[in-house]
């Protein structure tokens, strides 16, 4: 069979990339259309060896549209993503706005593909399907094939985030800014709080009440909803680094059983979705360099944590933010629901 798929949000960074993987993938496609704002009427974006002329949201009939991938905001997300189920269609959103509703799912294909099935045989469901956040979605590939031999505990992870996690105007910043300071020019500031460039910032989202950010507090709320562990201990600190794409995560796990470092190494090996790349000897471990426009997460300085002994490891992950935290995680659950 071959379905009918809409792209929203076509025009940006995700909906560029969710095009590209489509056609990568061979998705069995009878038609793609792209959608965005009115303002971006007209504009051409790539679909394999085609040309697509984006089409406007506001004015499109879904009613013969199979699937939607929504990557157009929560604003936009929570306005028309119930509108365009209730056509038939399914929607896969990578907005933060259906995440922690009950009734949708979170999905990380890898992780936890089951929920899928009993969703859609349901004939009350939402016909909505939540994308994690980009740092989440590595994380739980990571904790995954762990949990399952030797039970996690709790989890500390500090995110350390490219700036395509804001968008391409945050990447433009990050361009621009290097450049200014490299010959002398005008450093401005305007997507983010403090210059970049040559920089980190520990502040990513809206500072909550408890001094976590939104965007830590995403990596718990998160990862206990798709791992199905409602009581898991998470504590996040996320940073913002200059680079261009890829987030790489730096995590602690306590376990419930001791773990064996050659098991470690097996799993995380085995595991879809996932990259081993283990070699400190010859100086092989996750960078952003190398994980950026890959498939795989991957995962490596893989050691005993001196704190937890035998209960505890410490591993280091790297994965792109583009696609793995967004559009590739997306397209796999097309593919989980469309066999």
């Amino acid at each position: 069979m071959a379905f009918k798929v809409a792209v929203v949000g076509a025009t940006g960074n995700v909906g560029r990339e969710i095009l590209s993987i489509l056609s990568e993938r061979a998705f069995p496609v009878s038609e793609v259309v792209a959608l965005a704002s009115s303002r971006s009427l007209g504009t051409e974006v790539s679909f394999g060896d085609k040309i697509l002329k984006t089409q406007v949201l506001d004015h499109y009939d879904f009613s013969d549209v199979d699937l939607c991938l929504m990557s157009a905001g929560s604003g936009i997300s929570k306005e028309w993503s119930p509108k365009i189920a209730a056509q038939g269609c399914l929607v896969i959103d990578n907005s933060s706005c259906w995440r922690y509703d009950p009734t949708v799912p979170l999905v990380v294909p890898e992780v936890n593909a089951d929920v899928l099935a009993p969703f859609f045989a349901d004939p009350k469901c939402t016909r909505i399907i939540a994308n994690p956040n980009c740092s989440t979605a590595q994380l739980v590939v990571a904790l995954k094939p762990l949990h399952d031999k030797a039970v996690i505990k709790r989890v500390v992870v500090s995110t350390y985030q490219s700036v395509s996690g804001a968008g391409k105007e945050a990447m433009d910043e990050l361009f621009t800014q290097t450049r200014a300071l490299l010959t002398t020019g005008e450093v401005k500031v305007n997507k983010f709080p403090k210059r970049i460039a040559f920089n980190l910032i520990p502040h990513i989202d809206k500072f909550l009440e408890d001094g976590y950010t939104k965007e830590e507090r995403k990596v718990t709320w998160e990862t206990r909803k798709i791992m199905d562990l409602p009581d898991l201990p998470v504590s996040c600190t996320s940073v913002r680094i200059p680079t261009l794409r890829a987030h790489a995560e730096s995590i602690t796990i306590e376990t419930e059983r001791k773990i064996d470092m050659a098991l470690a190494y097996k799993v995380l090996g085995n595991f879809p979705g996932l990259k081993l790349t283990d070699d400190v000897k010859n100086n092989v471990y996750p960078m952003p360099l190398t994980a950026s426009t890959k498939y795989d997460v991957e995962v490596g300085r893989v050691r005993k944590n001196d704190v937890f002994g035998e209960y505890g490891l410490d591993l280091f992950v790297c994965g792109d933010q583009l696609l793995r935290g967004a559009a590739l995680n997306a397209v796999i659950i097309a593919e989980e629901m469309f066999p």
